[in-house]
């Protein structure tokens, strides 16, 4: 467990480097009592004053351990098992910090945008090599695992926070994969999941971080495959008359030809770009519409609050030769009531079977 007394007080205000549209974003950098940085993102400068904190114990990481059939790294965080799971929306943990109420993540009266350290994080700086295992490899599960949390409103998504609250989440995505690779991360992961289909434990509008001390599996193909010469700008050209569902600032929203999940959509810029931070200001500003107009789609399309799981694909540390950033949503919806379950097959050879045709997809989604 860290402590104040034994961590540098921080308490500071600096102004975001950043393209998005809209005008300054500043950042508060706050060191909570329990030892984790909590950072306030705003068009202005955040000053409030402090309400009363929680001082909890706080897990240092789990451990590593490489599948040797899979080639893959994967954390083991037992810790995780107590995290919050649904709790009252009296208990919401990601609320402010209210006078007379209980002491949440967030210990002031109100805020824009925050990103905090996971009190349950799987991956940490701080994380302890882990005892030798005979025959197995194993590893500290070193990075960061961070929260990020929308808005201070308890209900919400990414298309009703509307287009300056997303303009301020990329802005704050761009700070963090920074800072984030700054600190030695090699390979950064801004995802949220939606609803509890896919295991979302928290109704309060929030995505995540993980800043990952190895680059996943996943990516790493990705990255070979555009170092090879994979020219994504060549596909969303060919695939925009008949798989595209909207244009905005350079940026394409569309269903893959590839697509692995019923109705998945991809954002991108037309052009190659690393990541968020390599985009000019209008493609940001088209990023932030797409972000809120594919959400749309879907909960109108469905009927419902979409359960998803997105992610932005961006570089890893020091960049790959050609790679193509994508923001991703994988839907677990095939039907409004019904889930696409990934089972056996998926789960034992990475082969999908997809239900709905990507053609058909982008036909379904963009009539709404």
């Amino acid at each position: 467990m860290s402590t104040a007394q034994d961590l540098t007080a921080i308490d500071n205000i600096e102004q975001v480097e950043t393209d998005v549209p809209g005008g300054p974003i500043m950042r508060r950098s706050f060191r909570k009592v329990d030892g984790r940085m909590l950072y306030l993102y705003g068009r202005e400068p955040h000053t409030l004053a402090v309400m009363h904190q929680q001082d909890d114990a706080i897990a240092t990481g789990g451990e590593l351990r490489r599948h040797p059939l899979r080639g893959e790294w994967n954390i083991y965080a037992a810790h995780r098992q107590n995290r919050t799971f649904k709790p009252a929306a009296s208990a919401d943990p990601l609320a402010p910090t209210l006078p007379g109420g209980p002491a949440t993540e967030i210990p002031f009266e109100d805020f824009e945008l925050a990103v905090f350290e996971n009190k349950f994080s799987g991956l940490h700086p701080q994380a302890s090599q882990p005892a030798r295992m005979d025959g197995a490899e194993t590893a500290a599960a070193g990075g960061k695992c961070e929260v990020v949390i929308y808005t201070s409103e308890a209900q919400g998504s990414l298309h009703t926070i509307g287009q300056d609250r997303r303009r301020l989440l990329i802005a704050a995505w761009i700070d963090r994969y920074r800072n984030l690779f700054s600190e030695g991360c090699a390979y950064v992961l801004p995802f949220e999941n939606r609803g509890e289909e896919v295991g979302a434990t928290l109704h309060h509008p929030h995505g995540q971080i993980y800043g990952f001390g190895k680059v996943p599996l996943v990516q790493q193909s990705a990255i070979a495959a555009f170092s090879q010469g994979y020219d994504l700008s060549a596909e969303i050209a060919l695939a925009m008359p008949d798989y595209g569902l909207a244009e905005a600032g350079g940026m394409a929203a569309f269903c893959p030809r590839f697509a692995r999940f019923p109705y998945e959509v991809w954002i991108a810029p037309e052009q190659r770009r690393d990541g968020p931070w390599d985009c000019s200001a209008d493609e940001l500003d088209g990023f932030a519409h797409l972000l809120g107009d594919v959400t749309r789609r879907y909960d109108a399309f469905f009927g419902r609050p979409t359960p998803y799981m997105f992610a932005l694909h961006a570089a890893p540390a020091g960049g790959c030769e050609n790679y193509h950033f994508t923001a991703q949503f994988y839907p677990l919806l095939r039907a409004a009531d019904r889930v696409k379950y990934l089972a056996s097959v998926e789960q034992h050879t990475g082969v999908f079977t997809v239900d709905v045709m990507p053609e058909t997809a982008a036909a379904a989604l963009g009539g709404v």
